[in-house]
């Protein structure tokens, strides 16, 4: 409930910033220009996010005879969710990771790496699937696609607002705010959108995590997938897109710095562990073994 609520926080924020550098860069005209272009530009990127993610990271599809397994599970736990059955997807890499995506659970699709299935056990990789089953079922993409939109949208006001500097200041009755507000907005406005956009994106992969915990009653299982894809992923790193990062279940990108580990989408694999340890302890998750 709280990260939901943190969540539509985070994103209210965004939405408050974007009204702020509005504000802050003024120019009715210009203004429109860069949010259209900024719109334009998410909304593709939403519509056809599945077919971007699935084509960048080279996954294959499966049919049920190649991974019968494979098909079986995630049916069955799409089933327990209420959703349709995603598409199943495989990742030719020996990095072990995973990720949903779709615009919504109608055209959802759930994509493995073949390293994952090598690494985890049937119970972990079960509660791998359920955490992607998760995304799909709490609409995460959709929310990520709105974060992103709104984002895009900020940084767009902020090289408008570079794009206006190198013209000079503005004329006396021209509305706007001070120069020293412009140069602000510049700076500070694509840094705090990637910022809250992270944030975003973090409340959500805990939520992944406690409603994958719950959909089959061993939250133990997943804390000790995600254990091992940490270590598996620093073992064996692969080459995966900046732009699609966020959407594995744990980060294909080294962080190692204190400053990367602050710019991560993925919040840290010991406090994710943590939590459904303490889940799995708790008599909700007792309950339904």
């Amino acid at each position: 409930m709280w990260n939901n609520v943190k969540t539509f926080l985070l994103l209210a924020a965004l939405t408050a910033l974007l009204l702020g550098a509005g504000q802050v860069l003024g120019g009715r005209t210009g203004l429109v220009l860069g949010l259209g272009l900024a719109i334009a530009m998410n909304l593709s990127g939403y519509w056809f996010s599945d077919k971007i993610a699935l084509s960048m990271s080279g996954a294959r599809p499966v049919e049920p005879h190649q991974a019968p397994w494979l098909h079986e599970a995630i049916e069955d736990l799409a089933r327990a969710a209420g959703l349709p059955k995603p598409r199943v997807y495989v990742i030719p890499t020996p990095t072990p990771n995973a990720f949903a995506t779709g615009r919504n659970p109608a055209h959802a699709a759930v994509a493995v790496t073949e390293g994952i299935m090598r690494t985890l056990d049937a119970e972990e990789l079960h509660g791998v699937l359920a955490h992607e089953v998760a995304h799909i079922k709490n609409r995460d993409i959709l929310i990520s696609s709105v974060a992103a939109m709104l984002a895009g949208a900020l940084t767009q006001l902020a090289q408008l607002a570079q794009f206006g500097a190198l013209f000079g200041p503005r004329d006396e009755g021209e509305e706007g705010g001070s120069v020293l507000a412009t140069v602000g907005l510049m700076i500070v406005a694509p840094l705090a959108a990637s910022l809250v956009q992270m944030a975003v994106s973090r409340s959500r992969e805990y939520e992944a995590d406690r409603t994958a915990g719950l959909l089959t009653g061993r939250p133990e299982a997943l804390a000790r997938a995600l254990q091992k894809l940490e270590r598996g992923s620093e073992l064996a790193p692969t080459a995966v897109s900046p732009a699609t990062a966020h959407m594995y279940i744990v980060n294909p990108l080294t962080a190692g710095a204190v400053l990367a580990s602050l710019f991560s989408t993925h919040p840290p694999t010991a406090e994710r562990v943590r939590r459904l340890e303490a889940l799995a302890a708790s008599p909700e998750a007792r309950r339904l073994r």
